[in-house]
Parts: C-alpha cells; sequence; structure tokens
C-alpha cells in the first residue's frame, strides 16, 4: 500500500478532524502512485494518521476515508458506511422518498455524493479515489438501498481537478425520463439525466417551509426560481399571487408544469427574463411584493472572483429591498461556500443602507439536515439562508 509521509507541523489540520492533505504539505510518497490509490498517512514522526485516496494529480492529494487500519476497498465497507449514512436520514425524515443519501466527507465517503429519488439512485463520483471504486460503490448501494436504476451525474467541472472525465454514465438498471418527488406534500418531476447537479436542488426542503407563516393574502415575488420550488411552496401556503423568474426557458417551462401539477396555476406564473433588469423595471412600475425570495445560483466560484460576486448579491438585494411592502420579508440565499456567513450579512447590511430600508434579521437558516455539515470541515457547510423584514 502507498505510504505517505507528511512534512514537519503539517499534519496539525488533519489531526483536528479536517480530512484533506494538500500536494504541498507532503515530504514523501512511497509505493503505488496511481491517481485514487488507497494509501496510509504518517507524521513527520513516522506515527500512523489514518488511511484514505491518493490522488498525485490534484491539489488535495490525500483524501482521509478512515483513523484506524481497515480495507477501505471492499463491497462490505461501502456498504457499512451507506447503512450509517442512511440511518441519520431516516431519523430525520422517515418516511421521506427524495433525499440526499451520501454527503461526501460529512457522512466520511469523500469525493462521493448519493441522492435518492423514490426508486432511483443519482450519483456523482467527485474524486479518483471513489471513480475507480464504483464497482464496489454500485454493488453497496444496491444491497442495501435496492434500486431500479443508477446513473452517474459526473458532468461536473470539479472532476478535471482530479484528472477524470466529464460524462453522464448509467451504472445499472434504468433511468425513465422524468423522476416523480415529493417535497413537503407537494409534487415536483425532474430529469436525473439533464436537471442540475443530482437532478434537482435537495438542499432547501426545510427552508421551504419559512413560507408558510408569512405567505397568506400576499403578493410573492420568486427571483432566480428555476423550477419553481419557491414559488409552489408559496402558494400552497395561501400566497394571492406569486410572479417567478428565470433566464431559462427550460426552467421557466418546468415550473409552469409544477404550478399546473399541485393545481396552483391560477395563482402563480413565471417569466423568461434577465432577474437582475427585471427587478429594476418592477421598481420602476410601482410594484410590490409582501414576501420575495432571492435564490441564485452561486455567483461564487472561486475566492478570487469574490469582489465580482458580491457587487452581483449586493445589486440584487438591494433591488428586491427596494420592491418589499413595508413590513413585507426578504428570504435571501447564497450557495456559494466562498462567501461566509459573515461576509453575507455584511453585504445585506449595505444592500439595506443602499436601498434606504431599515431592516430586521428574523432568522438564519443553512442546507437542510441529509447535508449535514461536519464541524471540522468548512467546506461541508456552504448553504446560507437569512429571513429580513423591512419594517
Amino acid at each position: 500500500m502507498t505510504r505517505i509521509t507528511l512534512n514537519k507541523n503539517e499534519d496539525r489540520r488533519i489531526k483536528s478532524g479536517h480530512p484533506w492533505v494538500f500536494s504541498n504539505e507532503i515530504r514523501e510518497v512511497a509505493g503505488e502512485r496511481a491517481a485514487g490509490a488507497a494509501a496510509e498517512l504518517y507524521d513527520a514522526a513516522g506515527g500512523f494518521i489514518g488511511i484514505g485516496h491518493y490522488n498525485p494529480h490534484s491539489l488535495i492529494a490525500f483524501r482521509l476515508v478512515s483513523r484506524i487500519r481497515e480495507d477501505i476497498d471492499t463491497v462490505d465497507f461501502f456498504e457499512g458506511r451507506i447503512t450509517a449514512a442512511l440511518a441519520h436520514r431516516q431519523t430525520r425524515y422517515p418516511g421521506l422518498t427524495t433525499f440526499r443519501a451520501i454527503y461526501g466527507e460529512s457522512d466520511f465517503l469523500p469525493g462521493l455524493v448519493v441522492d435518492r429519488y423514490g426508486d432511483y439512485l443519482s450519483l456523482q463520483l467527485l474524486s479518483a479515489g471513489m471513480d475507480c471504486r464504483r464497482e464496489q460503490i454500485v454493488a453497496a448501494l444496491r444491497k442495501v438501498c435496492a434500486p431500479l436504476g443508477i446513473i452517474a451525474r459526473n458532468d461536473v467541472a470539479v472532476r478535471k481537478l482530479e484528472g477524470l472525465e466529464e460524462q453522464v454514465e448509467l451504472l445499472w438498471g434504468d433511468i425513465p425520463e422524468r423522476v416523480d418527488m415529493d417535497e413537503n406534500g407537494l409534487r415536483f418531476q425532474v430529469s436525473l439525466r439533464e436537471g442540475q447537479k443530482t437532478g434537482g436542488f435537495l438542499d432547501q426542503k426545510q427552508n421551504h417551509l419559512l413560507l408558510k407563516e408569512i405567505s397568506a393574502g400576499k403578493k410573492v415575488l420568486d427571483c432566480f426560481c428555476y423550477t419553481g420550488g419557491w414559488a409552489v411552496h408559496a402558494a400552497a401556503f395561501g400566497a394571492e399571487s406569486v410572479l417567478g423568474l428565470d433566464i431559462s426557458a427550460r426552467a421557466v417551462g418546468q415550473a409552469s408544469s409544477h404550478a399546473k401539477l399541485n393545481k396552483m396555476s391560477d395563482r402563480v406564473r413565471f417569466e423568461e427574463c434577465d432577474a437582475f433588469e427585471r427587478l429594476r423595471s418592477l421598481h420602476q412600475e410601482g410594484e410590490r411584493f409582501g414576501v420575495i425570495v432571492m435564490d441564485p445560483p452561486a455567483f461564487v466560484k472561486s475566492r478570487k472572483n469574490i469582489a465580482e460576486a458580491t457587487k452581483g448579491y449586493l445589486t440584487v438585494n438591494r433591488r428586491a429591498l427596494e420592491l418589499l411592502e413595508p413590513g413585507g420579508y426578504l428570504i435571501t440565499c447564497s450557495c456559494s461556500y466562498h462567501m461566509g456567513r459573515e461576509a453575507f450579512r455584511d453585504m445585506l447590511i449595505q444592500a439595506a443602507r443602499l436601498a434606504k430600508r431599515e431592516v430586521r434579521l428574523v432568522e438564519t437558516c443553512g442546507q437542510a439536515a441529509d447535508h449535514p455539515v461536519l464541524l471540522s470541515f468548512p467546506e461541508s457547510e456552504y448553504l446560507k439562508c437569512f429571513v429580513l423584514q423591512a419594517v
């Protein structure tokens, strides 16, 4: 087995619970150097730290899988980790059929994401270590989950950093064109072959319930609505009317279908448009809303574009606050890991100042419990969701 020895004093972070080692922290590699090779990690004094996957082609050269010596290449190993991960989901969401089953490092399977959509599984193999163990993973998933089909949505740019190709692959069974998804008693349909991420967005299921107490009788605006999750929930909770905005014609079409599927087309409509420009024109038209949802895609793709992305967040949130009626609520989100909670809050303070609105922070939330945060791994916490009230 490959043996990796760290430079002196480079063991502090991983011994504190973080699961990654970067290439510049490694002093010596002995043994197999193939991407994804199983490797034992040692500190500079020769003390054993753990076992994981090595990739000489990645900045993240080692991903910790276990802190004890065990065989991490067997179906039984994956079966045990998957079973433990599912136990958490079944405790938090008994009876739920659509959820994130495996969330990478937070479930001690670094580089592996698995989402369950009823009888079907959609996964992502984001590291070389997991990619070369796909057979064991599929076998374990079939045994534990008994799905009718498993698809790999490996069409994500992060795979390039691991020296892997981007592709969509059917790994086992069959996958229908559309899969039904139930969320909070509402019906949605997703394409596991073409939808965002693994097919749909599963991390806002708890935050959608924030609309329950504030939507009744209100005009609601849903910016960057994608396939209408927030909009349909708002209507279900009694909104007088809902307007959803998205630049994607395909997303707007799906959102309209979801409104129809849930018998809400009479109160929900969607526009294909640039949300930045439409927010400006709504203000010029004198429109006002009781609730606005701001859930844009990740503006911050890397640290180097934080300043530019912050301007984007600032613009849309300022314009949203200008459109709120007195006492109205803004639910605003960021799924950009590189924009932390304090930076997001500071941006909102500036947006309120520019909008000349007095604003209260009513509640702060994050990603759903099936996306658990590993306490020693801040990279596993990415979603911020703040509820503001303009007073």
